[in-house]
C-alpha cells in the first residue's frame, strides 16, 4: 500500500491511496473460505461447495467491503501519523470508472485543513467585565415580596390596586377557558387596571388583548394562550375572589422559616442576605455576559481564512439529510462563526493546556448535587451519598460530555479573567437587564 500526499494550498489537500492485491488478497481469500465451510446451496454438501462458485457468488462483495475497511484505517492512521489537522472528514473523490476485477486501485480524498493562526487574549481595547450589585430598592422591594408570600390571605369585598384576583378568563371562539389569580401590576397601562378597581365578586371585566400585559409571557400564564394567537381579541373576565395579603411581621419567626433556626436574626442580617444570594446568581450572569463578549472579540481579532469550499461540499453528505449546494452554502454562513471560535478555543486550551481530569470532573458533579439537594431541603448529604449519586451520573457517556463541556468553559472564563484586557464596571441589576435584554 502506497499513500501520498499534494498540498493545493495551506488550506487543501489531496491525499492518494494505492492498494495493491498482496494487501487483501490473504484476507479475502480466508473470508471466501470461511464462506464456503458453511454455505448452503442447493445441490451441494455444506462445506463441500467449490471455491469457483463460493467467489462466483460472495467474491466481489467480499473484495469490495475489504478494500474499504483497509482504505479507511489506511486514511486514519496516516492523518494520525502525519499529524494533519483536517476539518470535517477526508471526502473520497468520484470515480465513476473504478473497475473492481482489476488487482489494484487508487482512491483519491480531498481534506480541508485547519488554519495556522495565533491568538492574542490581550486586546487594544478593554473588554468590560459586569459587577452587577444589588441595591437598597432591590433589597427593599424583596423583603416585601418575602413578606408577602408569608403574609396572611385576607378577603375582601372589592377590588383595590393591591389586590390579589382569581377569576376565569373566558373566549369561547378562541377557546379560552382558564382561571388565574392576578395582581394589577401585571396589567399594562392605566385603562387596564381602572377596569378592575371597586369590581366584586360576580363581576365580569371585558377586556382587549392588544397591550393586557407587560409581559408577553403573560399570556401563556394567565390565558394558557401565545399572544400571537390572541394578538386582538376580545376577553371576558369574571371575578370569583378578592383577597389581600397582609404583609407579614419581619420577626424571628419569619427569619427561621426563611433560612433555619438562628441563622439570621435582624432586619440588617435579612439584607445582607438577600444581597449576597442575590449577587452570587448575578455573577453568574455578569460571568456570561463576559463569557460572549471575549468569544465575540476573540472571532473579531482573530484573522485566518478557512477552506470553505471544501466545507460547504462536506457539508451537503454530513448530515442526515443531503442538502444541495444552496442550502450548504447557507448553512456554513450560519455556522462559519462558529466553527471560527471552536478553533480558537481548541488553540487556547493546547495553549495554556487546559484539562479537565476525572477528578474535577467527579468534584464538579458531586458539588452540582449538593446544590440540587439544597434545594429540596436536604442540606448535609453524606460524602458516600454524593460519591454514589455521582457515580452514576459519570457512567453515563452523554452526562460526561456535558459536564466536561460546562466545566472547561469555566477554566475558559478564568482564563480570560487572568489573561484579558478588562475592566470592571459596577452596575445595579436592573440597569444590566435595561441595558443588555430590554
Amino acid at each position: 500500500m502506497n499513500i501520498t500526499r499534494e498540498n493545493i494550498d495551506a488550506l487543501n489537500a489531496v491525499v492518494k491511496v494505492d492498494i495493491a492485491k498482496a494487501d487483501y488478497e490473504d484476507k479475502v481469500e480466508k473470508i471466501l473460505s470461511d464462506y464456503r465451510k458453511s454455505a448452503n446451496i442447493p445441490g451441494f454438501r455444506k462445506g463441500h461447495v467449490p471455491m469457483g462458485m463460493v467467489k462466483k457468488q460472495y467474491g466481489k462483495a467480499v473484495l469490495v467491503d475489504e478494500v474499504n475497511k483497509l482504505l479507511q484505517d489506511a486514511l486514519g492512521k496516516y492523518l494520525v501519523e502525519e499529524k494533519l489537522d483536517v476539518l470535517g472528514n477526508p471526502l473520497p473523490k468520484p470515480q465513476d470508472d473504478l473497475d473492481w476485477n482489476s488487482d489494484e486501485f487508487s482512491f483519491e480524498f480531498e481534506l480541508g485543513l485547519a488554519p495556522e493562526f495565533d491568538v492574542k487574549l490581550k486586546g487594544k481595547k478593554a473588554i468590560t467585565h459586569y459587577n452587577i450589585v444589588a441595591n437598597d430598592k432591590m433589597i427593599n422591594n424583596q423583603v416585601e415580596h418575602l413578606q408577602k408570600q408569608y403574609g396572611k390571605i385576607v378577603s375582601q369585598t372589592e377590588v383595590t390596586t393591591v389586590s390579589e384576583i382569581t377569576g376565569k378568563f373566558t373566549n369561547e371562539e378562541h377557546a379560552i377557558n382558564n382561571v388565574a389569580t392576578l395582581t394589577l401590576d401585571k396589567l399594562k397601562g392605566k385603562t387596564n387596571p381602572k377596569k378592575f378597581i371597586g369590581a366584586k365578586v360576580g363581576d365580569v371585566i371585558i377586556l382587549k388583548t392588544k397591550n393586557l400585559f407587560n409581559e408577553d409571557h403573560d399570556f401563556m400564564t394567565f390565558l394558557k394562550v401565545s399572544k400571537d394567537d390572541v394578538a386582538n381579541v376580545e376577553v371576558n373576565f369574571e371575578v370569583s375572589e378578592i383577597n389581600e395579603r397582609e404583609l407579614a411581621d419581619l420577626d424571628q419567626d419569619l427569619f427561621d422559616k426563611l433560612f433555619g433556626p438562628k441563622t439570621v436574626t435582624s432586619v440588617t442580617e435579612l439584607k445582607e442576605k438577600i444581597k449576597e444570594d442575590s449577587e452570587k446568581q448575578f455573577t453568574q450572569q455578569g460571568d456570561q455576559k463576559l463569557l460572549n463578549d471575549v468569544t465575540e472579540y476573540l472571532v473579531e481579532s482573530t484573522k485566518f481564512d478557512l477552506p470553505a469550499e471544501f466545507l460547504q461540499k462536506w457539508m451537503q453528505t454530513a448530515g442526515e439529510e443531503i442538502m444541495t449546494e444552496d442550502q450548504a452554502k447557507e448553512e456554513y454562513e450560519k455556522s462559519e462563526k462558529s466553527m471560527r471560535y471552536q478553533l480558537i478555543e481548541g488553540k487556547l486550551i493546547e495553549e495554556f493546556k487546559l484539562q479537565v481530569q476525572f477528578e474535577d470532573l467527579k468534584a464538579y458533579a458531586m458539588e452540582m448535587i449538593k446544590g440540587q439537594m439544597a434545594q429540596f431541603g436536604q442540606m448535609n448529604p453524606s460524602e458516600k451519598e454524593l460519591e454514589d449519586i455521582a457515580a452514576r451520573i459519570l457512567s453515563n457517556k452523554d452526562e460526561v460530555k456535558r459536564l466536561t463541556e460546562q466545566l472547561m468553559s469555566q477554566k475558559l472564563l478564568k482564563l480570560y479573567k487572568e489573561e484579558a484586557n478588562l475592566k470592571v464596571k459596577e452596575i445595579t441589576y436592573d440597569d444590566f437587564v435595561k441595558e443588555f435584554y430590554s
